[in-house]
């Protein structure tokens, strides 16, 4: 079973860049992240004709989620993070797909820090984790994928200072986002490929994807009960170079 995140930034502008990547990774889920585009304007008639069910849950111009699922009609589970009902923005859907629980997350980017926007971001780390902890007392079979727009650790970042005062690599975002995968949740990449250098994003300006100047934003914690299952991960960075592409490329595992 081989599920994957991908921030899509805007699924309709980037569709066949989208549609490309699925017919020839053929993922069996899909979490994406940044639809840009209202429940409405979802494409979900051509997402059906690729062969993928979908949940979605979009918001016009920013933000939205989606969960796609290979020849299968994901079962919605939950199309918000719990612990704040004003909040309103939709950065979170979770869905059950052939036994797995599977969310796409587009945490808040935090920019710029320190200030409201920065508070956000941590917040909204300390509801994921309150909620990340229920799966793991059911000792459910849980992915929990999707972009954080957290860059963990120095090597997930290539080596420069220009984003030492980013929302990005603060030490408070490494440590919220440590302080969930010590939960006891499995970073399938890091479990898998050790200290190799592996980026997600590149950001559109000052030439950084052809100067593979990336970052690793985009991550699949696997809950305990999956650990045993992963065979394989990784990120299909070529992706990332193709015509009209997002800024970021889609990264996935491989459960046995």
């Amino acid at each position: 079973m081989k599920i994957a995140t991908f921030n899509i930034n805007n699924i309709n502008r980037r569709l066949p860049n989208l549609l490309a990547w699925m017919r020839a990774a053929k993922p069996d889920v899909v979490a994406l992240q940044e639809l840009k585009a209202s429940d409405g304007e979802f494409p979900a008639a051509a997402i059906e004709k690729a062969g993928y069910g979908a949940v979605w849950r979009g918001q016009k111009t920013w933000n939205g989620v989606a969960i796609l699922a290979r020849n299968a009609e994901p079962v919605l589970t939950r199309d918000r993070l719990p612990g704040r009902p004003d909040d309103h923005e939709a950065r979170y859907i979770e869905a059950a797909v052939r036994g797995i629980i599977v969310t796409s997350i587009y945490l808040p980017n935090g920019n710029p820090q320190p200030g409201p926007k920065f508070d956000y971001k941590l917040d909204w780390f300390a509801r994921l984790k309150r909620h990340a902890r229920t799966f793991l007392k059911q000792d459910l079979p849980v992915v929990l994928a999707g972009d954080y727009n957290v860059a963990p650790t120095d090597i997930d970042i290539y080596p420069t200072r220009s984003w030492d005062k980013d929302a990005l690599i603060q030490p408070k975002s490494r440590a919220a986002y440590a302080s969930l995968v010590e939960q006891g949740w499995c970073d399938a990449i890091r479990e898998l490929h050790g200290d190799t250098r592996i980026y997600t994003f590149w950001d559109y300006k000052r030439n950084r994807w052809p100067r593979d100047a990336g970052l690793r934003l985009d991550h699949l914690l696997l809950s305990p009960a999956l650990v045993s299952r992963l065979a394989k991960a990784g990120v299909d960075k070529k992706v990332r170079g193709e015509d009209g592409a997002s800024d970021h490329a889609p990264a996935w595992v491989v459960l046995k």
